[in-house]
């Protein structure tokens, strides 16, 4: 068996060397106003795409909106715990992306891959995916740990981020695609939990 190096800059799936990963307005407000799943799976799911990323190494980008002016609480703590000690770049615009501090710091990662998670789909997610697809780069919404105010808003969100050109994802797809060869062992248990407390694996 012999596996090929890793593949370097040109490489077109999603890898620790190649990504970032964004979770945008993981807030109270936020999260009670989703109406496209359960909160307690979205609360879940989200946090488990934290945990991947710290898996594999890659960056995380943490935004919130309004916690300055007090009109809403910052990431929920659950999810701040996963995510680990990263600043938090505190916005007063809808689209992250219109964010000076928050788009200098995407920008400053290097990566052309941005992996994403943002509540709601039909607003901060919907708004800096097409924005930083119109600049290069290559965009993946998490689909089941992202939310929108209703089934309908949700499903057409991602509808249109997937015709400006987003890549869709979902947590099982992503935890096989950073892996990609069980040769690359360190990452084998925390692969197979993740996996595991998505339901892709039972464990006997």
């Amino acid at each position: 068996m012999a596996s090929f190096e890793k593949r370097g800059p040109e490489d077109r799936l999603l890898s620790p060397d190649n990504s970032v990963l964004t979770i945008i307005d993981y807030q109270p407000v936020q999260i009670n106003s989703i109406g496209s799943m359960r909160h307690a799976d979205l609360i879940k799911n989200a946090e488990l795409v934290a945990k991947i990323a710290n898996l594999y190494k890659i960056p995380i980008i943490l935004s919130t909106v309004n916690a300055h002016t007090s009109r809403n609480s910052p990431t929920i703590p659950s999810l701040q715990k996963e995510i680990g000690d990263v600043p938090s770049y505190d916005r007063s615009s809808i689209n992250a992306w219109e964010d000076k501090e928050y788009n200098a710091a995407i920008k400053a990662t290097k990566r052309k891959k941005i992996i994403i998670l943002a509540l709601w789909t039909e607003a901060c997610l919907t708004f800096p995916t097409i924005d930083a697809i119109a600049e290069g780069y290559d965009v993946y919404p998490v689909v089941d740990a992202v939310g929108g105010t209703s089934t309908i808003s949700h499903e057409t969100a991602l509808r249109r981020v997937e015709q400006a050109g987003a890549h869709l994802i979902t947590i099982p797809q992503l935890a096989c695609e950073l892996q990609r060869d069980w040769n690359r062992t360190d990452t084998v248990p925390g692969f197979i939990q993740a996996l595991s407390e998505v339901g892709a694996f039972t464990q006997f």
